[in-house]
């Protein structure tokens, strides 16, 4: 078998950092004059134009989180953190179509994947080709003993047959690639031994998609289920070639997923609040425009201060991890506080804008319902609540 290889150090260096400001300031232009302006293009067709897909490939954005020796970038997750919060003041559907590449399903191959598994998909991620990540099913999602999707041996060879439905999985209709959980075994004991990933192609015989799932928002950004009948795949597909680690390859995966959309939390938070600035000081009421109204100008107050605890949150917890530290309670926790903030600031900004914010010819109602999910995917503030608890609750008694 050919076993998991260590493929960095736990202090992570990334990019230079001077280039990485440089391609930052690249970036940031590219989203305020590219990216804003085709909003209502996106919009209008619930898609990411295809030039501006190829732009983001050529930009490198597929494969930023991917070491240098496979050809990407080698952000460390400070950097990439960064990346995905300067990406976020615009319409979320562009950082969703490479997230799941740069983040969840990057991670995987980091922490679990083989030298010949990595060295066969990191590249076609830099490339552009885009992942999806099946964890949640129709009757599971953070119960992973309810998982029902099964992966059975092949009588007919070394690899493994497939069969379940995975439902809201971002990317699911256009990916080329899925990293999909799986039960290999009928028992959850020990705990979550069950669960093995499996990296299975998107056109391999017997996976179908749904159609994509009308959403409350985030257009642009598809999720559908995928369904997999009897879906064949060599033994070669099986994540690390071990059974039995992929909730812990999933679960190390989710603290990156986690920092992303804290990070996307914020971004968008920020947007919002420039939005409503500029709302403030434009409109008039009284004769004078309603910035100097205080209470206006303490929802923008509040507004400032949690986007900057945020941001503070953010630089600390990538930190961490770029110096190798456990971040399983600190990731969950920026993610719960900035999904929440960025829920909190988008409702403000709705009430700035007063009448004209519930019209959908303004953008703070697109805000509202687009910032709305954040608080939901990669772990619900309620479940990450439970896990933060438990975690503090078990430092305490082995203290």
């Amino acid at each position: 078998m050919n076993a998991p290889a260590t493929i960095a150090s736990p202090r992570n260096p990334g990019m230079d950092e001077d280039v990485f400001e440089q391609f930052a300031e690249q970036l940031t232009r590219y989203v305020r004059e590219r990216l804003i302006p085709a909003e209502p293009d996106v919009i209008a067709n619930d898609r990411v134009p295809d030039d501006i897909l190829n732009e983001m490939r050529e930009m490198g954005l597929f494969g930023i989180s991917v070491p240098e020796r496979y050809g990407g970038a080698g952000l460390n997750m400070t950097q990439y953190a960064r990346v995905v919060n300067i990406m976020s003041y615009a319409a979320p559907a562009f950082r969703s179509i490479f997230s799941i590449n740069v983040g969840m399903f990057a991670s995987a191959l980091k922490n679990g994947a083989t030298e010949a598994q990595r060295a066969e998909w990191f590249p076609k991620l830099v490339e552009g080709r885009i992942a999806c990540f099946g964890l949640t099913e129709p009757g599971s999602g953070s119960d992973s003993a309810a998982m029902q999707t099964i992966a059975t041996p092949d009588p007919d060879g070394n690899g493994w047959i497939l069969n379940g439905t995975k439902r809201y999985i971002t990317n699911a209709p256009h990916a080329d690639v899925a990293l999909i959980m799986a039960r290999t075994s009928k028992e959850a004991l020990p705990k979550n031994a069950h669960v093995s990933a499996f990296i299975v192609p998107m056109n391999t015989p017997g996976i179908s998609r749904g159609s994509p799932d009308k959403k409350m928002g985030q257009a642009g950004s598809h999720i559908s289920d995928i369904m997999l009948d009897d879906v064949r795949v060599p033994g070669n597909a099986l994540l690390g070639e071990e059974t039995g680690k992929g909730f812990v390859f999933a679960m190390k995966s989710l603290d990156n997923g986690r920092i992303s959309v804290g990070a996307a939390s914020t971004g968008y938070a920020r947007r919002a609040l420039d939005s409503a600035l500029r709302y403030a000081n434009e409109r008039k009421a009284f004769g004078e425009p309603i910035a100097n109204f205080q209470l206006i100008q303490q929802m923008l107050a509040d507004s400032e201060i949690e986007i900057y605890a945020a941001e503070a949150m953010m630089k600390d917890v990538t930190a961490r991890a770029d110096a190798g530290e456990n971040i399983l309670v600190k990731a969950a926790a920026f993610k719960v506080f900035a999904s929440e903030m960025c829920g909190r600031v988008v409702d403000r900004v709705v009430q700035i804008y007063g009448g004209a914010g519930y019209l959908a010819e303004y953008d703070a109602e697109r805000f509202f319902r687009d910032a709305r999910i954040y608080r939901i995917y990669e772990g619900t503030t309620q479940i990450l609540q439970l896990q933060i608890a438990k975690h503090m609750l078990r430092e305490w008694r082995d203290s």
